[in-house]
């Protein structure tokens, strides 16, 4: 212990490192990050797991499950589709519950793992780091030869290869924000908008070419950024992790007190880490790993590799910057299950089960029932009284069906639909309206307020129970 004091108090991190981003000058002016192009063992996992994620985040819009969509969320017209699972206004509950699930979800996570989501799973960190430096890399070159052309006069060379590298980000752009669009809006309506004039629906087309410009904009330009100053889950990782969370971290007790050293030279003086600084040359945000985590650090392991490769080069042991703990570092054993770990494990259990009744339990077809607005009741020449009443119904079902309405608490009262046809047709998987009225003799009113109970029938099986109330005169 007393060594491990030693070490840390010859720990040469920079102590004003938190009063600044890597990405900001003392003046506020952004500093252009210009990463070494990365390589190693992790980041051919890496590459692996991309190309995984990315198909199934374009092959997602084709998608079906019992023809519907495998998701999407469609916050126009209020429909959602989870697994092939419709959702509607008025499983708002339901889908709340989704949500704060799936928000303790992440918080156990980042607990446990902490911001691996960041590096090897993120939209922003796969495009970003798998995909535009890619194509940077390939047509500008690696760190230094991107800097020199940044420097460089606009010649024949720069004018070539800055607009070839932006006119393949505006197609990739173009390919994203379509398929974010399908997420939203369905594909069936994206091919439609793509495949008509921009005058044949001009909200779609306008929708399409800002989602397009945005991820231009963002990957082209914003790029790191967007994690750093934007992303709220970065700012929410300063709260939820702790020292036996998992991070990428730089092991300061094997590598401090860091110096220059010669292949396969023991001084007892010095640590492993030989002050290269390639972690940091290679960090897609420009932060130096050796301080400690950080809000910047995506984890996506970067870092890890180059500093494994320069281990390996001064014949050192791999592993001093790694996936571990702050426990793991000091006490030298990783702890995963903790009691907030476990407090976490258990609320995300209780809502689980509770997410997986109400689904489970959910009824096939939902109404909704409210009085028209601007009327309350309106006499009739035969002494009743009557009440019109809006209806909205969505049909969960793949199936249509033929809807009565049976006013069955109230025997001396009749309820009509307003029509012709006093049978709905309600197609599946959708919502439609009507209206109906109902009508009770004034004399049996014993309140003002009366509660009426309407059975919604398919034939004779009950489909839904409606509760509302009849209004009447006030009674002296």
């Amino acid at each position: 212990m007393e060594q491990k004091n030693e070490i840390k108090e010859l720990y040469q991190y920079d102590e004003q490192f938190r009063d600044s981003i890597a990405t900001v000058d003392k003046d506020g002016k952004r500093i252009w990050v210009y990463p070494k192009k990365p390589k190693g063992w992790y980041h051919n996992k890496r590459i692996i797991v991309t190309i995984v994620l990315l198909s199934i985040l374009f092959a997602g819009p084709f998608i079906k499950i019992g023809g519907e969509p495998f998701l999407l969320l469609n916050i126009f017209e209020r429909k959602f589709s989870i697994l092939g699972t419709v959702f509607w206004p008025q499983d708002f509950f339901i889908l709340a519950l989704m949500a704060i699930t799936f928000f303790v979800f992440i918080i156990l996570f980042t607990v446990v793992f902490g911001r691996v989501w960041c590096g090897w799973a993120c939209p922003q960190t796969l495009f970003m780091e798998m995909v535009f430096r890619k194509i940077e890399y390939l047509i500008e070159g690696d760190a230094g030869q991107q800097r020199k052309l940044a420097k460089m006069p606009w010649n024949a060379e720069k004018i070539r290869k800055r607009v070839l590298k932006h006119g393949i980000f505006g197609i990739i752009a173009i390919l994203i924000g379509h398929t974010a669009m399908a997420y939203l809006i369905g594909i069936e309506e994206v091919k439609a908008i793509v495949t008509q004039p921009p005058s044949e629906n001009m909200a779609g087309f306008i929708g399409l070419m800002a989602f397009s410009a945005i991820f231009y904009g963002v990957f082209a330009f914003l790029r790191e950024q967007a994690c750093v100053a934007i992303c709220p889950y970065g700012r929410l990782q300063g709260v939820l992790l702790v020292k036996d969370s998992m991070a990428v971290m730089y092991d300061w007790i094997r590598g401090e007190p860091r110096g220059k050293i010669k292949k396969n030279e023991h001084q007892e003086d010095k640590g492993d880490c030989i002050d290269c600084k390639l972690c940091v040359h290679v960090c897609p945000t420009g932060i130096d790993i050796r301080n400690g985590t950080q809000l910047e650090c995506v984890n996506c392991t970067a870092c890890i590799d180059a500093c494994d490769d320069v281990m390996i080069k001064v014949g050192k042991p791999t592993g001093l910057i790694r996936p571990t703990s702050q426990t793991a570092i000091e006490e030298g054993r990783q702890r995963i299950f903790t009691p907030r770990v476990a407090g976490y494990t258990g609320v995300l259990a209780i809502l689980v089960t509770l997410l997986t009744v109400f689904v489970t339990t959910r009824s096939d077809v939902e109404a909704t029932v409210l009085r028209s607005p601007g009327l309350i009741y309106q006499k009739l020449d035969d002494g009743r009284l009557q009440n019109i009443y809006n209806i909205q119904m969505v049909n969960k079902t793949s199936e249509d069906m033929s809807l009565k309405l049976v006013l069955t608490n109230m025997p001396e009262g009749s309820l009509e639909m307003a029509g012709e046809e006093q049978e709905m047709l309600l197609p599946s998987k959708s919502k439609a309206e009507a209206v109906f009225i109902v009508k009770i003799p004034a004399d049996i009113l014993t309140d003002r307020k009366t509660e009426l109970l309407i059975e919604m029938r398919s034939g004779d099986e009950v489909i839904d129970k409606i509760k509302t109330n009849f209004l009447g005169p006030p009674k002296f």
